[in-house]
């Protein structure tokens, strides 16, 4: 088969080159052009030809919208009910999912899990690896305990043979292990490479939109930790997921960022055991330090994640520093931080410009929410003043500049889950106060940042 004749395109300037120059022609920028596949056409001068872009394409029948009949998305349930969460109910006919996450957290063995799980529930799947030969695919698969399965392997990293074998067989989902090892024959570049990853991503997506095959991309991180290749890899899928966590711990999140078809922010907490990963049906219990007594520098939040309201332990150390202190979060954002105790001094009267202030969210669990801000400053004036909170404690708001408590979103699902697993006292914003009292738990509903201090002064 003729290869199609390949262009370097400037992402700077959208210049062209016949070959690869470290400086583009057009605009003068470096290192900005990319391999692409030319796309064929009537000729160099067909855009002045007399009839304009009507000579180029027939016209496409249009309609408002309407007239479209609006339709649910079938979901089929992969038997993983933390994976399905984070989906938004399960895997989409025609759907992409790209995801990522550090080496050996363990990508690989969730997906061969999920597969094994649709092919026993009688949907034909189809697994490519290309990192791995099959006798290591099939040796993992006894690790996991599933040495019968019936799933479908193929070792190949060529995509027009890939793309072949799925037309040949037809399965309803399909796994690329991984998209950097994929190239296809029509770029020179070698795979990993910012077009071949484009360029594959583009014909696989293309695949499942035109033949219902649900497609799962697994994509290697940088060291940032943020999806390798190019950016447009995650506008091209329908859903991207992020796996979180220590490979060191037992716990592992897997976290969407992007779902076409569901809750963006939705996670879903795995434990890795030695039949593979299985799902945390009560992910609070994992980020609570079980104490016997209260410690000082602990205080405990509400966190909303998606859909799930989930108890995370907040955890401040306070030390005596040299005259440049220390401030460092984990888990948290560390230039809030800093603002968080610009306010408590300021507002509060707690004064830690000479203190190393340490911050950290118990689990591996990261919280980008500012509902966090009231437990960040409780525990860090618990542990200045060496005086812990009492028992049962929970607390969440937002805090501002001008020492304001400021609600957090669904606050009354946060205070049931809270009553639920047994804690008796919160300190909440005032507009979260619900209006009848929840059984079990007294609510101190406050303003400032002055009042909650008071609050927890005379507990």
């Amino acid at each position: 088969m003729a290869k199609d004749k390949t262009i370097f395109t400037c992402t700077e300037c959208g210049g062209t080159s016949p070959r690869w120059l470290g400086k583009c022609p057009a605009c003068g920028a470096w290192n900005t052009l990319i391999e692409q596949v030319a796309e064929a056409g009537p000729g160099k001068n067909r855009l002045s030809a007399p009839q304009g872009y009507a000579g180029l394409a027939h016209a496409q029948p249009v309609m408002p919208l309407a007239a479209i009949e609006a339709q649910d998305v079938a979901r089929t349930p992969s038997s993983i009910d933390e994976l399905d969460r984070v989906l938004g109910g399960g895997i989409v006919e025609g759907g992409v999912v790209l995801i990522g996450g550090d080496p050996g957290i363990g990508k690989s063995t969730l997906l061969l899990q999920a597969m094994d799980a649709l092919q026993r529930a009688g949907l034909p799947t189809l697994y490519v690896t290309g990192e791995e030969s099959g006798a290591q695919v099939a040796l993992r698969s006894r690790r996991l305990g599933i040495e019968g399965s019936q799933v479908k392997l193929l070792a190949e990293i060529q995509l027009e043979k890939i793309l072949a074998t799925v037309e040949a067989t037809q399965p309803a989902v399909v796994v690329i292990d991984s998209i950097q090892t994929t190239y296809s024959d029509q770029l020179t570049s070698a795979p990993g490479s910012v077009a071949q990853v484009r360029e594959c991503a583009a014909h696989l997506t293309r695949m499942a939109k035109g033949t219902g095959i649900a497609v799962i991309l697994v994509g290697h991180v940088t060291k940032e930790g943020a999806l390798a290749g190019p950016r447009v890899l995650e506008h091209m899928v329908d859903t991207v997921l992020y796996f979180e966590g220590d490979t060191h711990s037992q716990f592992r999140l897997v976290r969407a960022i992007k779902n076409r078809f569901g809750a963006v922010n939705e996670i879903g907490v795995f434990a890795m055991t030695e039949k593979g990963l299985k799902g945390v049906s009560n992910p609070s219990a994992i980020f609570l330090s079980q104490h016997s007594e209260p410690v000082p520098g602990s205080c405990v939040m509400v966190t909303l994640e998606g859909t799930r309201p989930m108890l995370v332990e907040i955890q401040a150390l306070v030390d005596s520093g040299g005259p440049s202190p220390r401030r460092l979060s984990v888990g948290l954002d560390k230039d809030r931080l800093a603002m968080l105790l610009a306010v408590l001094h300021r507002h509060a009267g707690v004064a830690c410009m000479d203190q190393d202030v340490f911050v950290n969210a118990v689990g591996g669990v990261r919280i980008s929410e500012p509902a966090a801000d009231l437990a960040v400053m409780l525990s860090i004036t618990s542990s200045l003043r060496g005086k812990p909170l009492p028992k049962g404690f929970i607390a969440f708001g937002e805090v501002g500049l001008a020492g304001e408590v400021r609600p957090a979103p669904r606050g009354q699902e946060r205070l049931k889950e809270a009553a639920k697993l047994g804690f008796s006292v919160a300190v909440v914003p005032k507009a979260n106060a619900p209006k009848k009292p929840i059984e079990g738990l007294t609510i101190h509903a406050v303003e400032r940042v002055e009042e909650a201090m008071d609050v927890v002064r005379g507990l």
